[in-house]
């Protein structure tokens, strides 16, 4: 396992860190490897039941690492950056039946901004930038920046934050919705760490159908839809996990989901 990937399961939450911290953990090829690989070990284990992305250091994640890019020896170049690397994190994260929170730490840049935004719940600390900083060199917002930044926040507003490069604070990413809230730098870990054990105690498949009907209104019509939304209420409805909840409701009681 590579140690660009710090990787912990603790209590039903797959805990990931990206660690390349002297580089505000920017991607190189061994970083974004580890990632997809570490994704898919999430998707694939029973007991991994909600997942927390977030940095080691002062920054979630810079994006590309220049470095790499400009280096006669390292450079994978783009279509294998883009067709290898980022494509694939970016599926892996829209694709794991895992609900995913991202804690973004510290400043989320280019790659790391978009990243971020595919998660289910990204929350911030209250010093945090966002920032779509690709034009700033020339280049276009990759990391699915141009199909989830305009669905989250706008056309308009999409446009100009990825042709100006703006610097986007936390309340003002949380006030656009492009992020759920702004967590204090006090209590930021423990609130953030939370959300994700509280996922992992939720009824993990209709969470799963949730992320995918999610995913298929992206291009689906209302008819379309509305026919997915009853299949996978039907299907929601025979899992344990319901059967759990509504005993639970009628008990008045918490219900102990299984994750079945």
């Amino acid at each position: 396992m590579s140690d660009t990937i710090i990787f912990e399961k603790i209590n039903g939450v797959g805990k990931i860190t990206l660690n390349r911290p002297k580089s505000f953990n920017s991607f190189n090829r061994e970083m974004s490897l580890a990632l997809i690989a570490t994704l898919d070990t999430c998707a694939k284990d029973d007991e991994v039941r909600s997942i927390y992305l977030t940095g080691n250091g002062k920054a979630f994640c810079a994006g590309q690492d220049l470095v790499e890019v400009t280096s006669p020896e390292l450079n994978p170049g783009f279509r294998k950056i883009l067709d290898e690397h980022y494509n694939p994190i970016i599926l892996g994260i829209r694709n794991t039946p895992k609900p995913i929170v991202a804690a973004v730490n510290g400043v989320a840049a280019g790659a790391g901004a978009n990243i971020a935004l595919a998660c289910d719940i990204v929350v911030a600390a209250e010093h945090v930038s966002f920032i779509q900083a690709f034009s700033l060199i020339g280049l276009i917002p990759d990391s699915g920046g141009t199909f989830i930044l305009p669905r989250l926040i706008g056309y308009q507003k999409a446009s100009a934050l990825a042709m100006l490069g703006d610097k986007i604070k936390a309340d003002e990413a949380e006030r656009l919705g492009m992020i759920y809230k702004v967590l204090s730098a006090e209590e930021f870990e423990e609130a953030s760490w939370k959300l994700a054990s509280k996922l992992a105690k939720m009824p993990t498949k209709g969470l799963a159908y949730t992320k995918y009907l999610f995913n298929q209104s992206l291009s689906n019509n209302l008819e379309r839809q509305l026919k997915l939304e009853g299949d996978y209420q039907i299907k929601a409805s025979e899992t344990e996990d319901y059967t759990e909840g509504v005993a639970a409701f009628l008990e008045k009681r918490k219900p102990n989901f299984k994750g079945k």
